[in-house]
């Protein structure tokens, strides 16, 4: 019996509950994943730590959530959904709680570990809620899981609250109690997944544990998780790296640079749910040709280079910048969901491992471009290089989707693939 047909069977309250209470868990994994955005500082105050060391501890849970997405991914679907969210989060809660009686350096790297296996979560969540719902409705459903990105948000406007009073301790004891209170209500709200409930009721033999890869070895998968490296990575990275630029070129006061992050954060997140919505009414792929047309105008527009740092006046205006900004970070917002939206169409069977390689390497792409854009600073002297580099990873996703589909198109057909559900 397929899938499908057995997602056919479930009734709106069991599929409203399946997705809100994860949409729930997934945020505030969510804002304990970027617990070090606010309470390092304070620990780079206290340790003495250099801007190296500082780096590797804030980056290190982010390092970990995107690498062990792949293997949390396949045990979902090997284990189910259910089990394998609540043991992650019950272990990310431990590695927190751990982190607030950290003493020394690398104690707090190896509670960061720990930590990184919140954002992990990610590659859980899309295989447990997508089996809950058919194809025509899977886009919106992991669009509105998606959204629980605004737990960042969370941590940045609720910490602070703790830490100047009380101390980053008791922020991280806090997170990991609401962290831990997030996993006791999730196993007990929620059910197993219908495509593992299949299986197991059926007696069914697990597969071999190698044999959840093999469909790694497609190319196809990899060109998504390009798409992801860019429209979630870039748009993490944007969002850690906006402060420093509009400090650098536009001589921004640092809490003005910091509020036009943060609303550029929110909306990012929120509008994913509408890129899922969109996706399953007009096709993923429609959306995904225009995000790359509008970052590609965007970015262009973003590479010219500007001023700043005694380099001459700025040729793109604050006004302008900030504009042009959030419009290439609604259009990200958008192809995040729509890249989500080909996984369960392609690769039902191997949601938990296509979806957790695509979330790693956009976890990676968080992790990586920050670090990128700093050196092409250093190296170019331009602060506008971190968009020439993001034009460039678009110009590349665009020609290779557009090289690729035209490719399809030769195959007959074509038109009843699993595609057809992406279109």
């Amino acid at each position: 019996m397929s899938v499908l047909h057995q997602t056919q069977k479930i009734s709106a309250k069991e599929q409203a509950r399946a997705l809100w209470v994860s949409t729930g868990a997934f945020t505030i994994c969510f804002a304990v994943w970027t617990i070090f955005s606010i309470i390092g500082v304070r620990i780079k105050e206290e340790l003495g730590l250099s801007e190296v060391q500082f780096g590797l501890l804030i980056g290190m849970p982010i390092l970990t959530g995107s690498l062990i997405r792949i293997v949390l991914g396949i045990w979902t679907n090997r284990y189910g959904g259910r089990l394998v969210y609540t043991v992650t989060m019950l272990a990310a809660a431990l590695a927190t709680f751990l982190l607030a009686h950290a003493t020394t350096y690398p104690q707090m790297l190896l509670a960061g570990l720990g930590v990184g296996l919140a954002g992990g979560s990610f590659a859980v969540g899309v295989a447990y809620v997508s089996p809950f719902f058919p194809p025509e409705k899977q886009g919106t459903a992991l669009g509105v899981f998606g959204a629980g990105n605004v737990g960042a948000a969370l941590t940045k406007f609720l910490a602070p609250l703790l830490l100047v009073p009380f101390g980053w301790q008791v922020v991280a004891e806090v997170w990991a109690g609401v962290l831990l209170l997030t996993a006791v209500v999730f196993w007990f709200t929620t059910e197993d997944d219908p495509q593992f409930s299949v299986r197991r009721n059926c007696g069914g033999s697990r597969k071999r544990f190698l044999s959840e890869f093999e469909p790694l070895k497609n190319i196809q998968v990899w060109r998504f998780a390009l798409y992801y490296f860019f429209a979630f990575g870039g748009f993490v990275a944007l969002a850690l790296w906006l402060p420093r630029y509009l400090v650098g070129v536009y001589d921004f006061r640092i809490e003005t640079a910091g509020m036009i992050a943060a609303a550029y954060s929110i909306p990012g997140s929120i509008f994913r749910a509408y890129g899922g919505a969109l996706s399953d009414k007009i096709g993923a792929r429609k959306i995904m040709y225009a995000m790359f047309a509008v970052a590609a105008v965007t970015t262009l527009i973003l590479s010219v280079p500007a001023g700043g740092a005694g380099v001459g006046m700025p040729i793109v205006t604050p006004i302008v910048f900030v504009g042009v900004i959030f419009v290439l970070g609604f259009c990200m917002s958008l192809g995040k969901a729509a890249v989500y939206k080909h996984i369960p169409a392609y690769y039902p069977a191997h949601v938990g491992a296509v979806g957790g390689v695509v979330g790693m390497m956009g976890g990676l792409g968080g992790f990586i471009l920050p670090i990128a854009f700093g050196f092409l600073k250093d190296v170019t002297g331009l602060w506008s290089s971190c968009f020439m580099l993001l034009f460039a990873i678009v110009a590349v996703s665009l020609i290779w989707m557009n090289t690729s589909i035209r490719q399809s198109k030769r195959h007959a057909g074509e038109g009843m693939s699993a595609g057809a559900f992406a279109r």
